[in-house]
């Protein structure tokens, strides 16, 4: 199977986002991990006067996971996927936080640069055909010293993580997906974990970048290995 990319992969989400929340809830750990690497943005005052670019943000889990760690932040959440995003329109968000349905790709001529001063990026950077023009992208739209926190499937150095990521795929992941009418999709998502960076080649991807202060923290439980947070600021002078 090949790689679903751009269009094909949005397509893919519009089809899966009626049982993407109810998919994701089951998985242990996914909303508390992803609150964990929100706060690891390290966010002041509860966000107070911060502007956060939520990229990927899908259903709005992200988001959510945000405003739990900073609710006081304006969030701006973007998806590629039309489906993805009428789910979380449905939703109740406060005032301060809006969506936006477009690429990652084409941000560059809808936003300014210096726009925000915290970019979180969730489950995201793997799906990208290009994910270093999205990280010069996210350095243009930053503040100088703005800072970002990546959460992200990214294996780490032991053989066992990949064999773990594979067994719990075959075993819970794919199953669910082809119950859901969406196995297309969830086979891309064992692939795309298993052909992307691993933890230390996504920290050096992020360094070649730009970004500096670049740390790689895991996630605990199952997906200990597996998934991780990075966080990295960009440099005084954009």
């Amino acid at each position: 199977m090949t790689l679903l990319r751009g269009d094909a992969l949005s397509a893919a989400f519009d089809h899966g986002s009626a049982a993407y929340d109810r998919l994701v809830a089951a998985s242990p750990g996914y909303h508390a991990h992803l609150r964990r690497s929100a706060r690891r943005l390290g966010l002041p005052d509860g966000g107070r006067g911060v502007r956060v670019l939520d990229l990927g943000c899908g259903t709005g889990a992200s988001t959510a996971a945000l405003l739990a760690a900073a609710p006081y932040a304006r969030i701006t959440g973007v998806d590629a996927s039309a489906g993805m995003l009428e789910r979380a329109a449905t939703k109740s968000w406060p005032e301060g936080v809006d969506f936006v349905h477009a690429p990652v790709e084409e941000l560059a001529g809808r936003l300014r640069p210096g726009s925000f001063d915290a970019v979180f990026a969730g489950y995201l950077f793997r799906n990208l055909t290009d994910p270093d023009k999205t990280l010069d992208l996210v350095r243009v739209l930053l503040v100088p010293g703005g800072r970002l926190a990546v959460h992200e499937y990214t294996l780490g150095g032991s053989p066992v993580h990949r064999a773990v990521w594979n067994a719990v795929c075959a075993a819970i992941i794919q199953p669910a997906g082809r119950l859901a009418g969406d196995a297309g999709l969830y086979r891309h998502l064992r692939r795309s974990v298993v052909e992307f960076d691993t933890a230390p080649a996504f920290a050096g991807r992020l360094r070649r970048a730009g970004f500096t202060d670049v740390r790689v923290r895991p996630l605990p439980g199952w997906q200990t290995g597996i998934t991780h947070t990075f966080t990295g600021r960009t440099g005084e002078e954009a």
